[in-house]
């Protein structure tokens, strides 16, 4: 009797153990069968289409990654924990055909023409950059430009290094690795860059894009697990780290001290939209990225104190909102919809691996070294200057401030991404005249 008790005993303890756990705030076993009820939906393709259907989907498969990423050491300390795990997993459930065509469909429209990731960088800009000090803002804008040519002239540099070396053609490094990958992503990086390619060097732009996809989807890979590993560095030596902010002085209010308000979210929200349409209204005039117009539109408002400091602090706590509890469903999007499984693994051989590898460190290496000498914090010089230009644009720039943990720097990534690509196209117009 006596011992049957115990045995009961024990089985409350493990069930009341059982149920302090939670994800995505709440309680394991509700978050089980919500789960159970999105994926059995998914398989018997009953899944709602539209936003309903997809968001549900990658909310729940978004948390379960995120959570064995964040609780599996290895990934956890350094390949970037849940964030990565989140991509590859979709996007192994899509190669490997694990996951139904029309969930696939419904997400990749959900993420593309249902503008789920614009909405998500527009959250993320418009708060980050209106929780800032604007004088600090002014000051670390100025400097910018150092660091980001110094992971460009890195990144270059150290690939030519590595590839006379190895043995492999020192050109085609330079041409086809580094720059393609330092180059802004896909739409405003390959795609534009074969079109240069084709022009000044004969082939037609599908030769060119074929080559420059591995390229870029390798890199993007190893721009995410050195996210990661700055993490962790930025732990080991913390006199290299601002732990999110770029430079001195540029502190955030800390989200314990926040007092949460529907009413000013509800405020932010508009703000991040509005900002967003004002970058696309002034892209069919400026012949600049919108998302670079939107970064400057949302930085003048800061600077000049155009807008209230309620609505300021509205947009802080949406984009806090937005990053805590749709971050994981995100990266789920992007490795469905954006993660090209095939292309990295039909580019794995020793030599390209070591010359990507070498594109990537030379990146951070030049970004951290300029980036301390004018004043940034190396680890966040690294990330924004330095792993933002490696990786695959907006797509890119969510997984490694996800996976390095300091999504606040997503406007100086957003840079990297966008002005930094455009700096690479013009680059590649002027070099390849002189090497091809």
């Amino acid at each position: 009797m006596q011992r049957m008790e115990q045995g009961n005993l024990s089985g409350h303890l493990s069930w009341d153990r059982l149920k302090g756990l939670a994800i995505y705030g709440i309680p394991l076993p509700l978050f089980a069968l919500f789960s159970l009820l999105a994926i059995v939906a998914m398989y018997l393709n009953l899944l709602p289409s539209g936003m309903i259907g997809a968001l549900l989907i990658m909310i729940v498969l978004g948390e379960w990654f995120g959570w064995i990423g964040d609780h599996t050491p290895v990934i956890r300390s350094f390949l970037g924990g849940g964030a990565i795990v989140a991509i590859f997993a979709s996007a192994v459930m899509v190669y490997g055909g694990w996951m139904p065509e029309e969930t696939v469909t419904s997400i990749t429209q959900f993420m593309k023409s249902g503008g789920f990731l614009d909405f998500y960088i527009a959250a993320l800009i418009t708060g980050s950059i209106l929780g800032m000090d604007s004088r600090l803002l002014v000051k670390a804008g100025a400097r910018y430009a150092f660091p980001l040519l110094a992971a460009v002239l890195g990144s270059i540099v150290l690939a030519c290094v590595v590839a006379f070396f190895i043995g492999f053609d020192v050109k085609e490094a330079a041409l086809v690795v580094a720059m393609p990958i330092m180059g802004g992503g896909m739409g405003a990086g390959a795609v534009p860059m074969s079109q240069i390619y084709s022009e000044l060097m004969g082939r037609s732009p599908e030769y060119y894009l074929s080559i420059l996809v591995p390229a870029l989807a390798l890199g993007n890979v190893f721009a995410i697990i050195f996210g990661g590993l700055l993490d962790r560095i930025g732990k080991r030596f913390p006199n290299w780290t601002g732990n999110g902010q770029l430079m001195k002085g540029m502190e955030y209010q800390e989200a314990e001290k926040i007092r949460l308000d529907m009413t000013l979210m509800g405020g932010g929200l508009l703000a991040a939209l509005s900002f967003f349409v004002l970058g696309q209204v002034l892209g069919q005039w400026v012949p600049i990225h919108p998302y670079a117009l939107m970064i400057l539109a949302v930085a003048a408002a800061k600077i000049f104190r155009l807008i209230p400091a309620t609505l300021e602090e509205g947009a802080s706590q949406w984009y806090r909102f937005v990053a805590k509890n749709w971050t994981f469903a995100l990266l789920v999007g992007i490795g469905v919809a954006y993660t090209d499984l095939e292309a990295v693994l039909q580019a794995i051989n020793v030599e390209y691996v070591l010359i990507v590898f070498s594109v990537v460190l030379g990146a951070v290496a030049g970004s951290a070294l300029i980036g301390r000498w004018v004043g940034f914090y190396p680890i966040e010089s690294a990330i924004t200057a330095g792993l933002c230009m490696a990786n695959m644009g907006g797509t890119g720039d969510v997984a490694v401030l996800s996976a390095s943990r300091r999504m606040e720097l997503m406007p100086f990534a957003q840079i990297s991404s966008r002005l930094g690509g455009a700096l690479i196209l013009l680059l590649a117009s002027l070099i390849i005249p002189l090497l091809a």
